[in-house]
Formats: C-alpha cells, structure tokens, sequence
C-alpha cells in the first residue's frame, strides 16, 4: 500500500474544502433539523460510507451532545425503532437515498415525509448535511484518514 497524503497536509494544502464544507453545514437556530438529528445523519452516512474516521468522531460529538448510545448503537437497524421525530431523518430523501443516489431515486413518499416532517427550509438543511458528509466521508475513505483507535 502506497503512503496517502496526511490529514493535515489535506487541509494546509487546500484550506477551502474545510472551510467551505463546514460552512454547507450550518443551519439556521430555528431549522427544524436540530443537533440530535444532524448527529444521527452525519453518523448513519458515515455507517453507509464505511468512514471509520468520520464514525468515530461524530459518534463520539452525539454523546458529548448528549445523544443516548442506545440510539446510536440501533442506528443502523433504525426502521425497527419506534417511530419519533428523528426517524423521518434517516428515512428522508436522506442518508441512504441521497449516498446511493445514482442507484436509486428518492421515492415519492419519502420525499413527502420528509417534507412533513422538517418543512421546505428544514429538508433543504438536511440535504445540506447529507452533502456535506458524503463529501468528508469520501475525502477521509479516500486518503485514508483513521481515527486514533486500535479495535
């Protein structure tokens, strides 16, 4: 295996991509897509990306924000959970829909639910994320960044 370019020299060498990625994922005080949400999407992506990089660190920001591990730890098998706000957001044109987007369209009546639930400005901010972490998951798979963990 060849060596990747590092981490640090990703960043230092482009600055933009850090910048105007964290930027794409701001949203407003008022979205209707709040922190619990933003962490189940940025982690259930990350899951679907197999970023181990990214896994880790946003699992590790759900719980320094308060998210209960046992949500975490079902995430993957979220459609068996009982029903709550956050479930529309791993169900909307969501994590799956919009990783695998070249396999599947959004389907109709997730889009509707989806819509529902978050409203125009919300399903906007997190089509916003699911952007976002698709793109860090790619350049952290890519390079091969790896958290600081030995399994």
């Amino acid at each position: 295996m060849s060596t990747r370019i590092s981490q640090q020299s990703v960043y230092r060498l482009v600055p933009r991509l850090a910048k105007h990625l964290t930027a794409l994922g701001n949203v407003a005080s008022d979205s209707t897509v709040n922190r619990s949400i933003i962490h189940l999407v940025n982690l259930r992506v990350s899951q679907i990306n197999h970023c181990c990089f990214c896994q880790h660190m946003h699992s590790q920001e759900a719980r320094d924000d308060g998210e209960h591990q046992v949500r975490l730890d079902v995430l993957p098998a979220w459609r068996e959970a009982p029903a709550s706000a956050h479930k529309s957001a791993p169900r909307s044109p969501g994590p799956k829909a919009l990783t695998h987007v070249s396999q599947q369209a959004v389907s109709d009546s997730d889009y509707q639910n989806a819509l529902d639930a978050f409203g125009e400005q919300g399903l906007i901010d997190l089509t916003a994320i699911i952007v976002q972490i698709n793109s860090w998951n790619r350049i952290s798979v890519g390079f091969q960044f790896s958290p600081d963990i030995t399994i």
